[in-house]
């Protein structure tokens, strides 16, 4: 069996785990601590009133997981009824709907908020949640015209939506204008070049190095100057015209 947790001040107490016992060097990293340690002196103060005395790090972490879950999809659920009316903020009457969505008799909460055996918890370190830093900042920011209420969502940043116009005159000097065209005359048979030693059979002016100065190479045959020697017949006509 695992250790138990020490009971103090008619609470339970369980221990950290391992990984909490580090110092962690994010912001992030210390927030999302926070959060995990509050739930787990709720789960053991819910175990004490429950009539527990001791408990298993494992059962204590997994009711944790299950209250972090359960209050998660309540606040993504709340979100959601938020968006779909066109407001930014949930409100209480989001939570209730959300919880009776989820099969929730809510008709229940005020019995249960004033039991008897309740225990009451110290307020936790208020954790200021991780800034994140803004990826570039341009002009000013926006508000909301008149027309517009104040509840709708602010306006992006700046740089989304900002444009700076640019204006280049094109270049009209003749020796830059001819440089240009020479280069580019020389850039596209340098591209044809290259191609057709990639698509056909070449040769090279130098046998070190096969790909410098390629040619195309021309059809071989066996007797290259047959062609020559051996002359097609005159045609008929021809013939006739020497004979008269």
């Amino acid at each position: 069996m695992a250790d138990p947790a020490v009971v103090g001040s008619g609470a339970l107490v369980t221990g950290s785990r391992s990984s909490s016992g580090k110092s962690s060097s994010s912001a992030a990293e210390n927030y999302q601590l926070a959060r995990r340690r509050t739930l787990q002196v709720v789960v053991s103060s819910l175990l004490t009133e429950s009539g527990f005395e001791a408990s298993e790090r494992a059962a204590v972490e997994s009711l944790t997981e299950m209250i972090q879950s359960y209050i998660s999809e309540v606040g993504r659920c709340a979100k959601a009824y938020c968006e779909h009316t066109a407001r930014t903020q949930p409100t209480l009457s989001d939570v209730v709907v959300t919880l009776v969505e989820m099969g929730f008799n809510v008709d229940t909460l005020p019995v249960y908020a004033k039991r008897s055996q309740r225990m009451v918890i110290t307020a936790p370190p208020v954790t200021n949640p991780p800034v994140v830093p803004r990826a570039l900042t341009a002009g000013q920011k926006r508000t909301h015209p008149h027309h517009i209420p104040s509840h709708f969502p602010d306006f992006p940043d700046p740089h989304t939506y900002i444009k700076t116009p640019t204006f280049r005159e094109p270049v009209s000097e003749y020796q830059v204008v001819r440089e240009k065209a020479a280069t580019q005359r020389r850039d596209v048979e340098r591209a044809l070049t290259r191609f057709m030693a990639k698509t056909g059979e070449t040769q090279s002016l130098f046998k070190d190095d096969i790909t410098a100065f390629p040619r195309e190479s021309p059809p071989l045959s066996s007797l290259p100057h047959s062609s020559y020697l051996s002359l097609p017949p005159l045609p008929p006509s021809v013939w006739k015209r020497r004979e008269w």
